[in-house]
């Protein structure tokens, strides 16, 4: 293996070598204070995400899944109560449902976009679900009250928000956005007519600052944005060992804080999202150029409502493992994001879910690829990577499929 040749799926070492003053300089800080846990590094921290997030409130906590595990709490989703949300997502989705106490049930994903589909949504709130005595919404599967939708912003494209919201509004349902991929992601609101962010839409949102996202920690970070004031407040309990003030509990909470130096290394990366942003949208175009006459790979659809912020580039192709068996011998590194949907995970068998329950999320799990993708990435390297994806896809002779185009929505009609 010639190590000059390899293609790394990410690299995570050339962003910390370019900010390493900076990012030293946040450890001399909590040195020379003590600041270890809470205090200012960590409040510079939430206001400046609020802001970018083009939200009111940012509490940082311990990781993406207690973002989203305490923001359904807080939220008042009940013990017992049943969550919608994908089978096509990472596990930490569905194990922040069940940590909040409540039971996820699925919907299925719109092949194209891979997200949460408005009208398999409102088909299993028309057709699975029926009114209790109070009028609330009561899954037929379980016997449980609905009560929420969480609704994924996969591989860094939201959720088609409008359509999501919509629904939820019609039948009660409270709406947390799962946008741990998403940072500062856009979408076009028709009802509004304007650009927002992910995480200012629905009653909260959660984010994970993984290493490997957009927007990573050096570390385990996560952080819940919303407009609203008491949910904020209650979530700051709840990370906190339910304490309103110290020694004091109101509730009974968690550990799920963020230490001081990571909120500081995140706010030294946090100044150059924008622009790794735009460097992963520009690596994607130059990936959508290069593949356009591979006829036989579907490359990712954003629709015309959608500034995607790539956190992933992924494609499709019938023969999965071939290709990522054929890259890898071209010391070209991929991965899949995701292989299992979740229904048919061990972990979740006892739900009673079986194959071909939710058919697209199955069939897209069986044919997508996850390539290279970082602000770093050169042409050259990306010309590779196609150079061989054409030769594998030419050696097989598969046909693939392209995605049909979405409606624009009127407003952009307009000015497209």
């Amino acid at each position: 293996m010639n190590s000059s040749k390899i293609i790394p799926f990410l690299d995570l070492i050339t962003p910390h070598v370019e900010l390493e003053p900076q990012l030293t300089e946040v450890f001399h800080r909590a040195l020379k204070t003590a600041g270890f846990i809470g205090g200012p590094m960590v409040e510079e921290f939430e206001k400046a995400f609020a802001t970018a997030c083009e939200t009111q409130h940012s509490v940082a906590v311990s990781s993406g899944t207690d973002a989203l595990r305490f923001a359904i709490m807080a939220a008042g989703v009940r013990p017992g109560d049943v969550v919608l949300t994908v089978p096509h997502t990472f596990i930490a989705t569905t194990e922040a449902i069940v940590q909040a106490g409540a039971l996820p049930e699925f919907v299925d994903i719109d092949e194209r976009t891979y997200n949460l589909d408005p009208q398999e949504l409102r088909n299993y709130l028309e057709t699975r679900c029926l009114p209790n005595a109070a009028g609330k919404l009561v899954s037929k599967r379980s016997g449980r009250p609905v009560t929420a939708i969480v609704p994924v912003h996969l591989y860094g494209q939201i959720a088609d928000m409008d359509a999501i919201l919509e629904i939820a509004e019609q039948y009660d349902l409270i709406v947390i956005e799962d946008a741990c991929q998403a940072h500062c992601a856009e979408y076009f609101s028709r009802k509004r007519n304007s650009w927002m962010k992910a995480g200012s839409m629905g009653r909260a949102a959660a984010f994970s600052f993984y290493p490997g996202k957009n927007l990573g920690a050096c570390g385990e970070a996560g952080a819940v944005t919303t407009n609203d004031a008491d949910l904020a407040q209650k979530i700051k309990m709840i990370r906190d060992h339910g304490q309103a003030m110290k020694y004091y509990h109101d509730v009974e909470g968690y550990n799920g804080r963020l230490d001081a130096i990571q909120a500081g290394l995140l706010l030294v990366k946090l100044a150059h999202l924008a622009k790794w942003n735009e460097q992963r949208r520009e690596r994607a175009a130059e990936y959508n150029r290069l593949l356009a006459s591979a006829e036989d790979v579907t490359t990712p659809f954003e629709p015309a409502w959608s500034r995607a912020i790539y956190h992933l580039y992924v494609v499709r192709v019938e023969d999965q493992q071939g290709l990522i068996a054929h890259l890898k011998q071209a010391d070209i590194y991929t991965g899949i994001h995701y292989p299992i949907p979740l229904h048919l995970q061990k972990a979740y068998k006892h739900l009673g879910y079986a194959r071909g329950d939710f058919p697209k999320a199955e069939k897209v799990a069986a044919e997508i690829v996850s390539l290279p993708m970082f602000p770093q990435l050169t042409e050259q390297q990306q010309a590779r990577v196609a150079e061989e994806i054409r030769n594998f896809v030419a050696s097989r002779g598969v046909a693939m499929r392209a995605p049909e185009p979405l409606a624009l929505p009127l407003a952009l009609e307009q000015t497209a």
